[in-house]
């Protein structure tokens, strides 16, 4: 029998590839390779099919990073983003270690080792700076880069997500969901287990036949064990947490209505980020809000983050015509 989720792939890739990106696979050191999404205009196709495709370019515009969460890989967490911001922005689309293609063989599952594959892959495909946009399990991982890159990350954008899961937080959150662990909110064996993750990250109850939940596990929860790991290795006891000096501009842009990280916790977060971050809430939205109120969220996005990088972008050409 055919998976439906599996065979939207062929369509969900053509639109991407419209909307001006295309795959391409980076091998970081031997043994890890991470997936992406690259602006067309910066890879020459292959003539042979033997033959790999090659980078042929640095971005030409403004960069933003779209990072995903843990239920799904980079262009089904972000397909309502990307065409919005191709045209403006040179788009790159990860899949985090043990998402889509992305894996390693080495033993590490930290956010931390997450952001430094990252940022090394980001380099390797000619990328200097960039904003990173990070929802949930991203949201860490692009907090982690932006403290330890600062070079190369000049804002972040945020959504449903804190800068670590603390032992205090995740045991917090789990019970007031009704869940007794991580995997068991996370990593859904089960149509009913799909069903209680969807209820408490969307606002409105979304329906899908059984079927399709069922092909979606089937195509989306791939390498269990290594995500369990990845779960067991973001939980950090509540004395190891430090507030860094981020020299960057954070937004936060929150689904008023999330039930897994709280608008108050943003509120928290963003007194304890200081006066570099911002706060924006959307109405009628939970976790998922980039998925419920994509036509807002676009706005927002737009509205003051990037179009600071693309301003500030502007400048600088400026004063290196002007010199």
């Amino acid at each position: 029998m055919v998976n439906l989720v599996a065979a939207q792939k062929p369509l969900m890739h053509a639109l991407m590839k419209m909307a001006g990106i295309t795959p391409y696979t980076v091998e970081i050191e031997p043994g890890t390779v991470m997936s992406f999404w690259v602006p067309s205009e910066t890879v020459k196709k292959p003539k042979k099919k033997d033959q790999k495709p090659q980078i042929i370019s640095q971005p030409k515009k403004p960069t933003v990073v779209l990072v995903h969460g843990f239920a799904a890989e980079g262009i089904v967490t972000w397909q309502f983003q990307i065409g919005a911001l191709t045209k403006k922005y040179s788009v790159y689309v990860p899949d985090l270690l043990f998402f889509g293609g992305s894996k390693t063989n080495k033993t590490e599952r930290s956010p931390t080792f997450q952001a430094q594959c990252l940022a090394a892959a980001l380099r390797k495909l000619g990328v200097e700076k960039c904003v990173v946009v990070g929802f949930s399990y991203g949201g860490m991982v692009a907090f982690k880069m932006a403290e330890m890159y600062p070079e190369m990350v000049q804002g972040l954008i945020i959504s449903g997500s804190i800068l670590a899961m603390t032992d205090s937080i995740s045991v917090t959150t789990l019970q007031e969901l009704g869940f007794s662990s991580s995997s068991e909110l996370l990593l859904p064996t089960s149509v009913k287990g799909l069903k209680a993750l969807l209820s408490v990250a969307a606002h409105k109850k979304l329906w899908f036949p059984d079927r399709l939940h069922r092909d979606f596990l089937e195509v989306m929860f791939s390498n269990r064990k290594e995500r369990g790991e990845l779960l067991e290795g973001l939980v950090i006891s509540n004395r190891d947490i430090t507030i860094p000096n981020f020299p960057q501009r954070i937004h936060l842009l929150w689904g008023e209505n999330d039930q897994i990280f709280k608008l108050e916790l943003a509120q928290n977060m963003k007194e304890q980020l200081g006066e570099r971050s911002t706060l924006e809430g959307i109405k009628k939205a939970g976790h998922l809000v980039h998925l419920e109120r994509p036509c807002v969220y676009n706005r927002c996005l737009k509205k003051r983050p990037l179009t600071y990088l693309r301003y500030k972008r502007l400048f600088l050409r400026t004063m290196r015509w002007i010199n």
